[in-house]
């Protein structure tokens, strides 16, 4: 057969074990010193990282030559966007570009923000994607929400918190799989367990063939957010590609079948009573939604996926590709939990190497723009090789050397040549490199749904910070960072879904990136826009009297920079049709620098 033979649920073996560990994702990590060894004037002039070394050997194997260094104010708007998510403003921009020394500067910059609150947030908007956060379901029966999460935002918060506190990534992942099974520090953490309590939740759960689907949802959350494995698609067969048995789902699975989910009760809440003055359940606004041991069991493996049909037992354990020889069972303490503690471990642990090459692309890809491996959540045989793959063991090496710190990771790429580059390249390059597979340029990228939302409320000063419960993203009166808004399973927010803000029903590897007709229309048209592009004409024309004065205002209040001649004598032309102090006129103009290129995208 092509894929190995008999099911495991047959008790044979399918795989040539030995074989299938040679695949790359699964090899220790190597780290190639003879890049240390270059000699090239060139090269030593404009690597300012390690991590250079590795895109200038790429370079000249592809006989490519990296692009000019971005300018100062271009680079500070960049990674005000990278690591906040927000504008730089015009005097910061100012700043750098009149700073005597710019490479201070920047590097003073670069800490300023990674030291900010709004690091985490900016990180946050990634990884709740790979939790696929939300906080209702897709299915609802009438005003029934009793499978609602209105406390979601707690573990939202403990993100943001977790990547601003440097949170070692190894711990980051057990708490959100087991914090409960970690003693003191795990209990300060419960909230973390929303990762997997904040999952999809179907009615008639005491069925089993409900509760399957439920399990499937949690296993290829875990396994393609953490280790970029596609176990789910074992689930019927042994995976057609990958080294993945049914054994192997079904022992994943298990862990799942023996946790529950539960809404926990906040400290010092206090359940209501009944007319008969007896223990009401604490209501859901009162808990948070986390998970707890439940009945350990062992699943037997479904034939074909069909729960009536059941095969060998398979105990609960982790991937047989990812162990020297057959794993052995999960069993926690008395034999009786249901084996998270020890599948946190093991992504931690023994697959350390895998789960932080995962991770690291991920970061790589937030930050620069497209991942070494652009299929994130499949590092599997269909999955694509990385464009780089002596760069992406070095960058989870030094993940790894230094105590798996994501500050460290960003501050390293961040500060590197290869991420300084202008977007900007010659043509040769670009014909050479059309993809930037082999980072020939830095990639010019569309500002996402969160980035332009907020930086439309920014420019105005309208944007606050506040956390807390989540409130309705096209709410007319929500001026809270889009972080901060309602996300559903049912009924995605309309802009969240016109700006490709990933289905929350399911993991998300990546998001889409889309130019419709219809983004340009809702900016032309939006009442969130239109209120914005007003509030800037009544602020410019408020702050000036001299045209000259309003427009580089306006300038620099949207785009962070004054206006050339050429632009200045456009907005004079446009503005004097209807005469200098006509205010429609005025919200025209703002509204279309708004909606500029310039605006929605960052070199």
């Amino acid at each position: 057969m092509p894929f190995g033979g008999l099911s495991a649920a047959e008790g044979e073996e399918v795989f040539d074990w030995n074989a299938e560990r040679a695949h790359w994702a699964y090899q220790p990590i190597k780290i190639d010193s003879s890049v240390e060894l270059l000699t090239d004037s060139a090269a030593e002039q404009w690597v300012r990282r390690p991590l250079d070394r590795l895109v200038w050997r790429k370079l000249l194997e592809q006989k490519l030559e990296p692009a000019a260094e971005a300018s100062p104010g271009t680079l500070l708007r960049r990674v005000t966007f990278d690591l906040s998510g927000l504008p730089a403003t015009y005097a910061e921009i100012q700043a750098m570009e009149e700073a005597p020394d710019p490479q201070e500067a920047y590097s003073d910059s670069v800490e300023r923000l990674l030291h900010s609150p709004h690091f985490g947030e900016r990180l946050a908007s990634m990884w709740l994607n790979v939790a696929r956060y939300a906080e209702d379901q897709a299915h609802q029966v009438g005003e029934d929400t009793a499978y609602f999460y209105p406390n979601a935002h707690l573990f939202r918060q403990w993100v943001v918190d977790a990547f601003n506190s440097d949170m070692p990534y190894d711990e980051f992942v057990r708490y959100q799989l087991a914090a409960d099974l970690l003693g003191p520090d795990g209990e300060k953490n419960l909230v973390a367990l929303g990762f997997l309590g904040l999952g999809p939740k179907y009615y008639n759960r005491g069925r089993l063939e409900v509760q399957a689907e439920e399990w499937e949802d949690r296993v290829d959350t875990v396994t393609r957010g953490l280790l970029a494995m596609t176990v789910a698609c074992a689930r019927c067969h042994d995976h057609k590609n990958d080294a993945i048995t049914m054994k192997d789902y079904y022992g994943l699975a298990g862990v799942f079948a023996s946790t529950e989910m539960w809404n926990r009760g906040l400290p010092g809440a206090v359940p209501g009573r009944d007319k008969d003055g007896k223990e009401e359940a604490l209501k859901p606004v009162q808990t948070m939604h986390v998970v707890k041991e439940g009945s350990a069991r062992d699943l037997n493996v479904f034939e074909r996926g069909d729960v009536t049909r059941k095969g060998e037992v398979a105990p609960r354990r982790f991937l047989r590709v990812l162990c020297d020889s057959e794993p052995p069972a999960f069993a926690q303490g008395d034999g009786k939990g249901s084996g998270r503690l020890e599948l946190a471990q093991a992504i931690t642990g023994q697959s350390k190497e895998l789960s932080a090459r995962v991770f690291v692309n991920r970061i790589w890809g937030v930050i620069v723009g497209k991942p070494l491996v652009t299929t994130p959540s499949n590092f599997g045989k269909l999955g694509a090789r990385p464009s780089n793959q002596d760069l992406l063991d070095f960058l989870a090496a030094d993940f790894l050397k230094n105590g798996s710190s994501v500050k460290h990771l960003v501050r390293e790429i961040v500060m590197s040549a290869t991420y300084r580059q202008s977007a900007d390249a010659s043509a040769e390059n670009v014909a050479q490199d059309p993809g930037n597979d082999f980072l020939s340029r830095m990639n010019r990228r569309r500002l996402s749904a969160e980035m332009l939302r907020d930086s439309v409320l920014a420019v105005t000063g309208e944007l606050e910070f506040r956390g807390g419960a989540s409130t309705d993203v096209s709410d007319s009166g929500n001026f809270r960072r889009t972080l901060y808004g309602r996300v559903s399973r049912k009924e995605l927010d309309a802009y969240l879904a016109q700006f490709d803000y990933p289905d929350a029903n399911v993991h998300c590897a990546a998001r889409a990136l889309t130019t419709t007709p219809a983004q340009k229309l809702f900016l032309l048209n939006s009442g969130f826009v239109l209120e914005r592009a007003e509030k800037l004409a009544d602020q410019v024309l408020a702050g000036y009297v001299a045209m000259e004065d309003q427009i580089d205002d306006a300038y620099a209040r949207i785009l962070a920079r004054r206006p050339d001649a050429d632009e200045r004598d456009i907005a004079r032309n446009f503005l004097k049709q209807h005469g200098a102090a006509d205010r429609e006129r005025w919200v025209q103009f703002t509204q279309a620098l708004l909606v500029s290129n310039e605006f929605l995208y960052r070199d």
